[in-house]
């Protein structure tokens, strides 16, 4: 029996080999020798991570099937895929085995919903992004255990500011969208539920989107907005390590702000397991603090401490009354960044143990 909240955990697909990755990098490529090979590189600082389940690769339903059950039994209810479009060196979708050849060849599939979360770090034209939604039309948006909020198909968008810049400005993306909105009903669907990262609504980037975000989301048809991680509204201010529970204090105070600041939709709140890029790092330069991923990291997130932010975020759903009560957690898997639920050899199943203790039933 569900607990009747939406607890919606970013799943980061770089753990299977994918055709553009071997071309540039070698058959076989994925993360996981990076995650191997990371080496700890302040005192007290735990790398490397050691997952418990070995180098599984996802695009196996098997893997997914097992993913899935271990989520279910947790009290998860859906990944959000990061989704990737004209990337990895060549046009079409990047890194999509995982859910199309893993995840939704499971047998156990409808046991999580799934939802895309378009990482669009790259710009991409009018007729590139014609293209993109003609492919999510007819690859996903048909399947029966596709996120829906109030009967209208979860889509959300990274950066706000590199869609508009991709698509020729505000006017080109509010005809874009509409456009993609029309495709889904013609279809036979509902309609779209468009979400925002607000990452991609920063004030930093008004010079693209405007200095009132409220009416920008209004003129593109958002329904909501949501984080991706902590770090993009709650830095992390001291080197090498910032201490996770301050962190969270920090982060979580911040909801109420983030709210106000996109009145007219609901923000739903993030949870962030952990930050620590540091496994992306060259490991034969210094690690100085720079640009990413040469950033601080976040020390001593147990289960117990991210099980308080989930506690917090729990209090703020009630209080806030969301519908439905929603949050996003970063993340399911995302290894090399530090943030991942799957279980290590460290603390076992502890951090899925932290999400059925609050929210299953």
């Amino acid at each position: 029996m569900g607990s009747g909240y939406e607890v919606a955990v970013y799943y980061f697909p770089q753990w299977h080999a994918d055709p553009k990755n071997e071309a540039g990098k070698g058959k076989g490529w994925t993360e996981w020798p990076s995650l191997r090979s990371a080496q700890p590189r302040f005192l007290g600082h735990e790398q490397p991570k050691r997952p418990l389940w070995g180098e599984i690769d996802e695009a196996d339903p098997r893997v997914s099937e097992m993913q899935i059950r271990e989520a279910a039994d947790h009290g998860i209810t859906c990944f959000l895929y990061d989704w990737y479009w004209d990337m990895g060196g060549g046009e079409g979708p990047f890194l999509q085995r995982a859910l199309e050849e893993g995840f939704l060849q499971a047998a156990n599939r409808d046991r999580l919903k799934f939802a895309l979360m378009w990482a669009n770090h790259n710009e991409v034209s009018r007729a590139r992004f014609d293209a993109m939604t003609d492919y999510i039309a007819a690859h996903y948006l048909g399947y029966d255990n596709y996120l829906t909020i109030d009967g209208k198909l979860y889509f959300s968008v990274y950066e706000c500011m590199t869609l508009i810049r991709g698509l020729g400005g505000i006017e080109a993306t509010v005809e874009a969208m509409a456009d993609f909105r029309r495709k889904v009903r013609e279809a036979g669907y509902a309609d779209l539920h468009l979400n925002f990262v607000e990452w991609g609504l920063n004030p930093r980037h008004a010079d693209i989107i405007g200095s009132d975000a409220n009416a920008l989301l209004a003129r593109l048809g958002g329904n909501s907005v949501t984080s991706y991680v902590w770090l993009h509204h709650a830095e992390l201010e001291s080197f090498p390590g910032v201490d996770y529970a301050s962190w969270s204090r920090q982060a979580t105070g911040m909801w109420d702000d983030l709210q106000a600041r996109f009145a007219s939709v609901p923000y739903y709140p993030n949870v962030t397991m952990g930050w620590d890029p540091s496994p992306r790092c060259d490991p034969d330069l210094p690690y100085v603090r720079g640009d990413y991923p040469y950033t601080p990291v976040a020390t001593d997130n147990t289960p117990a401490a991210f099980e308080a932010a989930l506690r917090e975020a729990k209090a703020y759903l009630d209080r806030m009354r969301l519908s439905p009560p929603m949050l996003t957690v970063y993340a399911w898997n995302e290894w090399t960044e530090g943030g991942y639920l799957e279980p290590d050899t460290k603390h076992g199943m502890g951090y899925l143990e932290a999400i059925r203790n609050v929210f299953h039933s």
